[in-house]
């Protein structure tokens, strides 16, 4: 990765390292601490890792750091654990997002440990450097953050929840844009993103979020998109089920879409579209006209054929026939 100049002066950094794959990364773990130590410094030190992790690290992981804050990705095929009872002084709060798997935590102020299960998030903060491991399989997401300003809102607090919350909905739909967006972010673009990310995580510690905070909705109309790709097929999918999804009202959620330069109704139609034009490639067994336009919720073929046309440029008959691939 080349340096900007944002990440010259430390307020960014970002790198990512695949070992999963065999012999494609050698000495993964010294590749990953390197590349740690390089991109993202000293003010996130990492702890000490088991021998059987070092010499064992299949992960795949993407890191950024925007000024203060740290988003670590991470997929293990291994497991990953810390050696021993780490010492120090830490003034961090983290959030623990585990998509699959379980992230066990010990340093709690009670000495017990917390294990985080797939579909779960804990949000607390962090005193002192504590240990952790994970089971084999595990994805998660995992931020650290300024203890300054969201200390005061957690307390002594230990914070569970649903990783599908509206909440951490938006959090990690801004956090995919900041390792998206990084390379080309001004000055003014960091400012946005990392004030953002703590107005985000904020939101997460108070399970509630600003829904009138203009910073928000890029988060907020990145989150639903995200929602409405994982139910495109769904014939409920609508701006009011993103709404209630995410707990807005319809009027904020388009609001959210007319602050990105669209609307919700728009990006359902435009993405279904997309899938329909991507089967009409598939070649031999690709469905017909009427049943894409039954699987994509369109009212009947004509209304599918015209608003295919409309968008592309050629019905769907048309099109298929243009990418046909040529016959030996």
């Amino acid at each position: 990765m080349s340096s900007t100049g944002a990440e010259a002066d430390g307020t960014l950094g970002a790198f990512s390292v695949d070992s999963t794959v065999p012999g494609a990364v050698p000495r993964g773990f010294d590749v990953f601490l390197r590349e740690w130590e390089t991109r993202i410094g000293d003010r996130f030190p990492q702890p000490t890792y088991s021998p059987e992790t070092i010499a064992d690290f299949r992960v795949k992981s993407r890191v950024a750091k925007i000024r203060d804050v740290a988003i670590t990705d991470v997929h293990g095929v291994s497991a990953v654990r810390t050696a021993g009872i780490p010492r120090g002084v830490e003034d961090q709060v983290r959030l623990y997002v585990v998509r699959r798997g379980a992230w066990t935590l010990g340093g709690s102020r009670d000495g017990g440990e917390h294990t985080v299960l797939g579909g779960q998030f804990l949000l607390r903060h962090v005193g002192r450097p504590s240990h952790f491991e994970t089971v084999p399989n595990t994805t998660a997401r995992v931020l650290v953050l300024p203890a300054t300003m969201l200390k005061p809102l957690l307390g002594n607090r230990i914070m569970t929840g649903s990783a599908d919350s509206p909440e951490i909905r938006l959090l990690a739909a801004h956090a995919n844009m900041v390792h998206a967006t990084m390379a080309d972010l001004s000055p003014a673009g960091v400012h946005a993103a990392h004030s953002s990310l703590i107005e985000l995580a904020k939101a997460v510690a108070q399970s509630r979020f600003d829904d009138m905070e203009p910073r928000l909705a890029p988060a907020l109309a990145q989150a639903a998109k995200d929602l409405a790709d994982s139910q495109l097929a769904d014939p409920e999918l609508s701006p009011p089920m993103l709404a209630r999804e995410l707990n807005v009202s319809v009027r904020t959620l388009q609001r959210a879409f007319a602050a990105v330069g669209e609307s919700a109704t728009t990006y359902i139609r435009h993405r279904r579209l997309e899938e329909a034009r991507l089967a009409l490639t598939a070649g031999p067994g690709r469905p017909t006209v009427s049943e894409l336009a039954a699987h994509w919720q369109f009212a009947d073929s004509s209304h599918f054929i015209r608003a295919f046309k409309k968008h592309y440029g050629q019905t769907p008959t048309e099109y298929a026939r243009a990418t046909r691939p040529p016959e030996n």
